[in-house]
């Protein structure tokens, strides 16, 4: 008689908690599939991710990806609803696909540092003309082009280390005596090679010269056709995002633990160092859709294959109300 007092009394508790978790989905219409990458784009997502897996019942599945073009390609494909990108890569596919995807926010404002071993002495950007400095392909390449390029300087641009890993590596290792790179790179190269100096803070020169707050790199994207189908579930997911963004500008320890959890960055005590200088940021609404459209804007003028050879509509932001 016990035993079957304590088998009712556990099927009575999976009872519920199917009650609740269906109740829980109902209210969500979809457990939302979300895409970051690892890097400064995803290190807002670690504390969200860290507290989905702590649920009885998670809101959301969370894939990390290194590669941009894995995310873009399940967006694609509809393997993704709502993904962490950079903000050229966004403009790139929603001219690729007809408008199919939109951003919800903006993530990640300017990242990128000039470092320097010391054989060459750089205090302004005007420092570098005739010189080879190399970058990352795609976004940082294009943005430190665009910026050369107000300045009125030429040089030589370098992409052949095409990953920020690769080119951290090869600064690290004194192969490369000026590089553009982006938090975290810095903070691990400079770990690794103390010679190594942080000449240049990119998006304070971007703001001498280009419209002030306009520099920004990452941000968070919404296939069209998921936020129309489920927009409660888009605008819980941006409550709980920018929850988790304030996590981490409140406890940049805890957040770093969770980021290392998360496999967005290899060590915990790195990140924490770095997201001080990250920008990691939280914005929506028309503050998104100005600042976004600025810079893509001037992206379109200087190099406008780095955001798909022209400018999204206005339908391209998606303000959630």
């Amino acid at each position: 008689m016990k035993n079957r007092k304590i088998f009712s009394a556990l099927v009575l508790l999976c009872l519920c908690l199917t009650i609740l978790c269906g109740s829980a989905f109902a209210d969500a219409a979809v457990n939302t599939r979300v895409y970051t990458l690892n890097g400064t784009t995803g290190f807002g997502m670690a504390g969200l991710i860290a507290e989905n897996e702590n649920k009885v019942c998670p809101e959301y599945t969370f894939t990390v990806e290194s590669d941009p073009s894995v995310v873009t390609a399940a967006l694609v494909s509809g393997d993704c609803d709502i993904a962490a990108l950079p903000t050229n890569a966004a403009s790139v596919l929603y001219n690729k696909t007809g408008g199919k995807v939109q951003v919800l926010a903006l993530n990640t404002r300017g990242v990128l540092y000039l470092v320097t071993d010391g054989t060459e002495k750089i205090e302004s950007i005007a420092d570098l003309d005739g010189k080879t400095v190399y970058a990352p392909a795609q976004n940082p390449s294009f943005i430190f082009a665009a910026l050369c390029s107000k300045y009125g300087i030429e040089l030589d641009i370098d992409t052949s280390y095409a990953q920020p890993a690769e080119l951290n590596t090869a600064v690290a290792a004194g192969k490369v005596s000026l590089a553009v790179l982006p938090e975290p790179m810095v903070t691990v190269a400079r770990s690794q090679n103390p010679d190594l100096t942080l000449a240049l803070d990119l998006t304070a020169e971007w703001d001498k010269v280009m419209e002030p707050g306009s520099l920004v790199q990452g941000c968070v994207v919404v296939r069209r056709e998921f936020a129309e189908e489920h927009p409660e579930a888009v605008a819980q997911f941006l409550k709980d995002y920018e929850a988790s963004v304030k996590r981490l500008e409140d406890d940049p320890h805890a957040a770093a633990q969770s980021i290392e959890a998360a496999g967005i960055f290899a060590k915990a005590a790195v990140a924490e160092k770095a997201i001080p200088n990250c920008n990691i940021c939280f914005v929506t609404g028309k503050e998104m859709q100005r600042e976004l459209s600025a810079f893509l804007q001037i992206m379109f003028e200087k190099v406008p294959q780095s955001i798909g050879g022209s400018l999204p509509g206005d339908d391209f932001y998606c303000i959630v109300k």
